[in-house]
């Protein structure tokens, strides 16, 4: 496993510049002085909860007698659909907050803004197909984790720098790079059942 590459994945997959938005928007109710807090403690949620999945990954795969080539399969197709929300943004209401002055707390900001289904399952995903570079991806997750909660904490000062454009630029160009990273991880997993020559 390649540390840089799994590190460049899940920051994609994390996709913490799309999420600018959503936190914006979420932390508008929330005084300013708080915002910082609020911000940290929905990161470090979504962090024990990928945690979570990264080590009792390998339990969930035998609990439930998942083939790896089908959760190779699984994830690419998962991926692939990231990256078609990134490329191709649709309205998908997680945002939305309207008449609610409570601070967040895990949903929206850490699940499923950071710690989603796509980024659970590429964990789970790299795990299983990777048992013995354990370190190497706790690594991994971690960096990615930490530049994720330093753009998103840093969120609106951002968004006035590189302004909406600017970010949606950057997302759609991470969006293409993951369409194939899942179209690779979906011929690796045909390769490992025999379906095409290696």
């Amino acid at each position: 496993m390649d540390f840089i590459a799994t590190t460049l994945l899940l920051f994609i997959v994390l996709d913490p510049l799309g999420n600018i938005p959503i936190y914006l928007s979420q932390l508008r109710v929330v005084p300013e002085q708080r915002r910082r807090f609020v911000a940290l403690r929905e990161l470090c949620i979504a962090y024990l909860l990928l945690l979570f999945f990264f080590f009792a990954g390998s339990a969930f795969m035998k609990l439930l007698s998942l083939d790896i080539a089908a959760v190779n399969i699984a994830g690419a197709v998962i991926l692939f659909l990231i990256a078609l929300r990134m490329t191709l943004p649709i309205q998908e209401g997680v945002s939305d907050n309207v008449g609610t002055h409570a601070e967040p707390l895990i949903v929206p900001l850490a699940v499923p803004a950071v710690a989603g289904p796509g980024a659970l399952s590429v964990v789970l995903l790299l795990r299983e197909a990777n048992p013995g570079d354990s370190m190497t991806l706790f690594a991994a997750l971690t960096v990615a984790w930490l530049i994720s909660a330093v753009i998103l904490s840093s969120a609106p000062r951002l968004q006035r720098i590189l302004r909406d454009e600017g970010i949606l630029a950057m997302e759609r160009l991470m969006g293409m790079v993951l369409v194939i990273i899942a179209i690779q991880m979906f011929l690796d997993a045909l390769r490992l059942i025999g379906a095409i020559d290696a």
